[in-house]
């Protein structure tokens, strides 16, 4: 004779797993079947609607359905807490476009974008640009753009908003000793040399003084062929100048690092949390090795710029001179997007050849030597042209 199951024990059984199930499947929405992933996808959109028509109707300023939009999406990205990681408005990406690409439309200075939680500081103003002509210096802090706070805001996210088509306007709100005030620029074209070299000569020898500026596409060409005109034209050392250079594309870094060690030395290896590592190696052709090398590095120099002092470093083909470097131990990769907006992310972490990763602490140089950006004179590059030159002897 069967016995019939007690109902309310398989209603508290059949209720437990519900729970389980459900509170799996909340944390799990993509393993949801399809009815019930719309429906609760659907929720989401309608609670989203919901907020976006309250604010419209009820928010004492008028704000559009793009604006919010935009905001949202920003909002997103921001709540991963990576400074690194940016969503561009499409109105931001096309300028975001032109950093990658090497050409610049803006008001003529460079940043520190160490730190930003007091703005933008200025690093540097170019000669006769729009930052120079309104009177901006280096150790200003730019604390709004148009009227609007960049306070905190990342470094990449603030430039985007200063550059901008030739001939059209900007005013910023400057920082200095003297107080704060607004500086209204007319942006235009900035031709910055990717690269730039020259020979000095130190006790009757030659040496170069080479200056890469990004790790732009193309920059290791140009710096090839910068560092041949110079060894043809005599040098006997070279200075490899990485200052204030944030870096860029990582296979530039790679090719970069390439003109100085033998095809198959380890340049960095990348480790992320949904891809395998991966090592990559010299590419070959490299300059003889019994031309010695000094990087020159600050604060400023990141990214690219630390993995290629740092391949250098590690694999004893350079001597490190200036300031500690920016500490930038992560990469990003860049998506465009449906909307044309874009989204720069934080994908991995790199690893110099020993080992190192970078994250917060930088490259400490082999020897110190720093430049006062107030000075016309360059009081970190004479160090490092007698380290080099020690190096011939």
């Amino acid at each position: 004779m069967q016995r019939r199951p007690n109902t309310l024990v398989v209603a508290i059984v059949v209720g437990v797993v519900a729970l389980i199930v459900g509170v799996w499947w909340g944390g799990h929405p993509k393993s949801l079947p399809g009815f019930a992933r719309d429906a609760f996808v659907q929720d989401d959109v309608a609670v989203r609607a919901e907020v976006m028509k309250d604010i419209e109707e009820s928010f004492y300023k008028k704000v559009s359905d793009k604006q919010l939009e935009q905001a949202s999406l920003k909002g997103m990205v921001q709540s991963l807490h990576d400074r690194f990681s940016d969503y561009f408005t499409p109105s931001e990406a096309k300028v975001f476009k032109q950093s990658l690409s090497g050409k610049f439309e803006g008001v003529g200075m460079a940043v520190d974008s160490r730190d930003t939680k007091q703005g933008l500081k200025v690093s540097k103003v170019y000669g006769g640009s729009p930052a120079s002509r309104g009177g901006i210096h280096a150790g200003d802090v730019i604390v709004a753009v148009d009227g609007n706070s960049i306070v905190g805001q990342s470094a990449d996210v603030s430039t985007a908003k200063i550059r901008g088509p030739a001939g059209t306007k900007v005013t910023l709100t400057v920082k200095s000793g003297s107080g704060t005030r607004t500086v209204a620029l007319e942006r235009r074209q900035i031709n910055l040399p990717l690269v730039e070299g020259k020979i000095v000569k130190r006790g009757g020898v030659k040496l170069a003084h080479v200056r890469l500026g990004a790790f732009d596409q193309g920059a290791s060409t140009q710096l090839r062929a910068e560092i041949d005109k110079e060894i043809k034209a005599g040098a006997k050392g070279i200075v490899f100048d990485l200052r204030g250079n944030p870096g860029g594309d990582l296979a530039e870094g790679v090719l970069v690092s390439s003109i100085f060690l033998p095809k198959g030395d380890l340049v960095v290896s990348t480790r992320g949390r949904t891809s395998p590592e991966q090592k990559l190696h010299a590419v070959g052709d490299p300059i003889s090795s019994k031309i010695p090398v000094v990087t020159l590095v600050d604060g400023n120099s990141a990214s690219a710029a630390e993995i290629t002092t740092g391949a250098l470093r590690d694999n004893d083909r350079a001597v490190v001179v200036g300031q500690k470097t920016f500490g930038k131990g992560v990469f990003q990769t860049v998506e465009d997007l449906s909307n044309g907006g874009i989204l720069k992310i934080t994908a991995g972490l790199y690893y110099l050849p020993k080992g190192e990763n970078l994250g917060g602490h930088g490259i400490v140089p082999d020897v110190k030597a720093k430049d006062n950006p107030k000075t016309k004179r360059d009081e970190a590059l004479p160090v490092a042209l007698r380290v080099l030159q020690s190096q011939l002897r």
